[in-house]
């Protein structure tokens, strides 16, 4: 059994999931703020180095979890583990935000594509050599992902 500390909780314009942005990149300008808790503000030193960061964050709006789903760009049923839908077996999130400034325990941070109160786990920098692989195969994203920036959450995977 695991157990994770939440450290902080992002906020955004998006009071629900439906509606919200299915990738951070398709969110440009979209402002947002990550308040962390005042414990780990010191874990904050030399972030503000940072134009972008990675929120690591629980999908605590999910319900439930499935080993195929019908992800957000396609009609077809794919396992999950080819997708980036939220319905995962652990719903843990990620998404790489850009850092605009640090006040105190809050951060400022745009293309926001997360949910008004979701409970944050970590925050990484985000380093371009270690984090942009050039991919070669997409698999069935190849076909859907010229639909990304109108595609949006429709509310498939929350709780009702």
């Amino acid at each position: 059994m695991f157990t994770y500390k939440i450290i902080g909780v992002v906020h955004s314009s998006f009071k629900e999931p439906k509606n919200v942005p299915i990738q951070a990149v398709a969110s440009k300008g979209t402002k947002g703020t990550v308040e962390v808790d005042s414990q780990y503000v010191a874990g904050l030193k030399d972030l503000e180095g940072f134009s972008h960061i990675i929120l690591i964050y629980h999908l605590n709006l999910v319900k439930g979890c499935s080993l195929t789903v019908k992800p957000f760009l396609d009609d077809n049923v794919h396992g999950i583990f080819a997708t980036r839908s939220p319905a995962r077996p652990n719903p843990i999130g990620i998404s790489t935000v850009r850092l605009t400034r640090i006040e105190n325990n809050t951060l400022r941070i745009q293309e926001v594509d997360i949910v008004d109160g979701t409970p944050l786990l970590d925050i990484k920098p985000y380093v371009p050599k270690f984090d942009n692989r050039r991919a070669a195969k997409i698999g069935w994203f190849t076909q859907k992902i010229g639909n990304l920036p109108e595609t949006r959450d429709d509310g498939r995977f929350c709780q009702q």
